[in-house]
């Protein structure tokens, strides 16, 4: 699976996620690299990443910061200490 994360920084979420099966992935970043100029178009500062995990709970491990606010990682990063 693919995801494309449209990363909005300043307020510490995820702004859109989209699903692509492996099989789109030409898809994936044709959408992603219009999602960034767009974006640049209209003066907005988000984080754009195409990411490829075997699912979306996969994905919620690898790249906690994407889904966690920092109390949460702060916690879990505590925590495995």
């Amino acid at each position: 699976m693919l995801f494309l994360i449209e990363y909005d920084r300043s307020r510490g979420n995820v702004a859109q996620m989209t699903e692509f099966d492996d099989s789109e992935r030409e898809l994936a970043e044709k959408t992603r690299l219009n999602l960034e100029l767009k974006l640049h178009r209209q003066g907005i500062s988000k984080e754009v990443v195409l990411l490829e995990a075997t699912s979306k709970e996969a994905l919620r491990i690898t790249h906690r910061r994407y889904f966690e606010d920092l109390v949460e990682l702060a916690r879990s990063s505590a925590s495995s200490t």
